[in-house]
């Protein structure tokens, strides 16, 4: 009595809408990027001298630098980032044994409070 009661397939049925939704989201995604472009960076001050900046996450390893310049950047960039790295695999071991949880918690707070206060010296 009018309609077929056929069961709907994936293919080409629930498919085709599939590829209409997607093509709708699309083009409303590409209008929005049109009409809402973003700010292209930071507003710039020519009358200030360039003075390049890390992120605030590389921060401390930008104070590092500063303290081993020249020949022994290497210490500063490398030997000690790796010292902290080791440090958080060992935590595991270190956790292990008598008092190994106040151990642990220790060398986790040791590197988190020269994180802290590396990057706040960088600031300053």
């Amino acid at each position: 009595m009018g309609k077929d009661k056929r069961e709907k397939k994936f293919y080409p049925d629930y498919f085709s809408e599939i590829i209409v939704s997607i093509l709708i989201a699309v083009e409303i995604l590409i209008i929005l990027a049109l009409i809402y472009y973003p700010s292209i960076g930071r507003q710039i001050d020519f009358t200030k001298p360039f003075q390049p900046r890390p992120e605030w996450y590389f921060l401390w390893l930008y104070q590092l630098v500063r303290y081993f310049p020249g020949k022994s950047a290497f210490i500063g960039t490398v030997m000690i980032p790796a010292a902290f790295v080791l440090l958080l695999l060992m935590i595991p071991y270190i956790d292990k044994g008598e008092k190994g949880r106040i151990k642990a918690v220790a060398a986790g707070s040791v590197i988190l409070l020269a994180f802290v206060i590396l990057t706040i010296l960088s600031l300053l």
